[in-house]
């Protein structure tokens, strides 16, 4: 069985090839050619951690026409403990598994490759939502995640300026030394002072905190903005003012995943400034052409993910491809 380190992932899941798979995964979600269950939650209440399992068959087909299917489990685990540990809060694996045999063929090391396509999935949303003349963006927490939501913003968009906001002293100026001019990054990389100061100017408006509350106020953005929230994947936790999701056009990863697990949506729906309806489509729509996006220059655009297994099965198969082809990894008898 091949194993693929950190390194060895970000080298063979470069984040345009990401953002294309990740167009492909939502499309293929939004036809139904993906069997995607909701994910199981483990809580560790001893260290306020949390442990999701998700498994996905995505279908397809080869170039001769045939069918082709991928199939993957992820266990992602959530520890915010783990700083005093000296470990990443994130931490997860990958098992990528032959869907005709059921025979394992790979262990992926899992938090570097959610980083990856969860900020592809930003970049997908960018590209199909943001305004074309977008040159402004803003990220709002300095992570891991926070990084390559960043990073793919600057891939799907020409971004001349961009801002990052993080209530943590020091943060925020370390992130902006470490990523400008960092692939696609601009080397016009400011620490804000503040959350107004961040999306002043944004066209592009980017969140990857832990937040319970939202980080920003709705009046301060600018008109045709464009933002992707990754960080609520809780009903209590909510990122985007109500404000925001009622007046945008709302876009999904998914609506059965988005409706049960975000506070992002549940929170306005339960103060009755939004409803289920309100959601205008599923990226995969999008992607498939099945509903516009964007359509005026004005509008308030928004996506928001919380993360389908779906995602990683299709990126897992992109880097054990280019893996191969790299001659990236180690092989374990198994």
């Amino acid at each position: 069985m091949l194993v693929l380190s950190a390194e060895d992932v970000r080298r063979a899941l470069p984040m345009d090839a990401a953002i294309e798979a990740m167009k492909r995964a939502f499309a293929a979600l939004s036809a139904g050619r993906a069997d995607v269950p909701l994910r199981i939650h483990l809580s560790i209440p001893k260290h306020d951690g949390v442990s999701l399992i998700m498994p996905s068959l995505v279908g397809g087909e080869d170039k001769d026409g045939g069918a082709k299917r991928s199939l993957a489990v992820k266990v992602i685990s959530l520890f915010p403990g783990n700083a005093s540990r000296g470990l990443a809060r994130i931490q997860a694996a990958v098992l990528a598994i032959d869907a005709e045999t059921g025979r394992p063929e790979a262990l992926l090391e899992g938090a570097a490759l959610t980083a990856i396509r969860t900020g592809a999935a930003s970049g997908a949303a960018t590209d199909l939502l943001a305004r074309e003349d977008a040159r402004t963006a803003a990220v709002f927490g300095a992570g891991v995640q926070a990084r390559t939501q960043l990073e793919a913003v600057c891939t799907a968009r020409s971004i001349d300026t961009a801002w990052v906001y993080s209530p943590v002293p020091g943060e925020g100026e370390t992130f902006a030394r470490e990523m400008a001019g960092v692939g696609p990054i601009p080397t016009d990389l400011r620490a804000a002072s503040s959350p107004r100061e961040a999306v002043a100017e944004a066209d592009i408006v980017c969140t990857a905190t832990v937040s319970s509350t939202p980080v920003f106020d709705d009046a301060d953005l600018k008109p045709g903005v464009h933002v992707n929230a990754i960080g609520s994947y809780q009903e209590h936790v909510q990122e985007i003012p109500s404000a925001t999701v009622a007046r945008a056009v709302v876009v999904v990863d998914s609506r059965e995943a988005a409706l049960s697990e975000t506070g992002d949506l549940i929170q306005p729906i339960r103060q009755g400034l939004f409803t289920p309806e309100g959601i205008h489509a599923e990226l995969g729509e999008l992607v498939a052409g099945k509903r516009p996006g964007r359509t005026s220059a004005e509008q308030c655009t928004f996506f928001k993910a919380v993360g389908v297994a779906v995602q990683d099965t299709v990126a897992a198969q992109v880097a054990l491809d280019g893996a191969r082809q790299l001659g990236l990894g180690c092989q374990a008898p198994w």
